[in-house]
């Protein structure tokens, strides 16, 4: 199954794709959320009503909406730094020896085609692919070898950084330099797990104008997903719609001679295997 989150104005509303268009699903079935948060919290008892609602419902042609982040209204956003191997090694780093974890707001957040915002104050925004996890039960002090079973689906992240901010303010500011506005595009939807076959072995790639700048694949995490989820909930409550951002591969931008960072008129995509295609146009933010 697939969730989209479309914009109306009724608001952000949760869809569900059926044959390549978007079916409402609290307009198939009053009793059912309006947000895809909601309905992960609802649990398995609404799997049943969400399936019936998907196929009976009536359709939205793509086109005509715009979409928000699969999940707009997160709780948290949890990132993985250096979590490839090769991506440790090209920022001149040894691998950690256990998660290196930070967060970004979720005012960064945003959705498929639309623009990724380049600040006033920053003049080396990066690029970062990433497959992101969202979270379905709520998980605390979880073994690894049950984490997958809080897992509710995967889609495409993009974790767009501000490199002067995050390394070299006084301090290093990695959680403002990761967290301008627009910072977080996710989608174009939320795949959940009994489409995806195994997590660990989808490639990950970053476009820039057509050229392709990464390409990976998740069998070269350093942490896979099970130890991730352990790992953080032994900290905080993952909550249904919390997002995990698992870390990127190499190529990016600033690690290149010369660095390549975003510019006004690019277009950005991110594609995870079985997971879509994430595109957004990059603008200069408007004094």
């Amino acid at each position: 199954m697939r969730f989209v989150t479309y914009l109306s104005d009724r608001g952000a509303r949760a869809a569900g794709v059926r044959d390549g268009m978007y079916v409402d699903l609290a307009d198939a079935d009053a009793s059912l959320p309006s947000s895809v948060r909601s309905i992960l919290e609802g649990g398995h008892a609404l799997r049943p009503r969400v399936e019936a609602a998907l196929a009976r419902g009536g359709t939205i042609d793509p086109a005509t909406v715009r979409l928000a982040a699969p999940i707009s209204d997160p709780r948290k956003i949890v990132c993985v730094g250096l979590n490839y191997a090769d991506h440790a090694h090209e920022s001149g780093v040894q691998p950690p020896s256990e998660p290196v974890i930070f967060n970004k707001f979720p005012t960064t957040l945003t959705g498929h085609l639309a623009p990724i915002v380049l600040p006033r104050v920053s003049h080396e925004v990066d690029f970062e692919a990433e497959l992101v996890v969202a979270i379905g039960h709520t998980a605390r002090h979880v073994a690894a070898g049950q984490a997958m079973q809080h897992v509710a689906g995967y889609t495409c992240g993009h974790d767009v950084s501000a490199r002067d901010w995050q390394l070299r303010k006084d301090g290093k500011q990695w959680l403002l330099g990761k967290s301008f506005d627009t910072f977080a595009p996710c989608g174009p939807w939320l795949v959940t797990p009994d489409e995806v076959a195994d997590p660990h072995n989808l490639r990950v790639q970053f476009r820039l104008n057509g050229r392709t700048l990464q390409d990976s694949n998740t069998n070269q995490f350093i942490f896979k997903l099970p130890e991730l989820i352990e790992y953080v909930s032994q900290v905080c409550t993952l909550e249904p719609g919390d997002l995990i951002f698992t870390g990127t591969p190499p190529g990016v931008g600033f690690a290149r001679k010369p660095p390549i960072y975003l510019q006004p008129g690019d277009i950005a995509e991110v594609e995870v295997e079985g997971l879509g295609i994430l595109r957004n146009p990059v603008v200069a933010e408007v004094a």
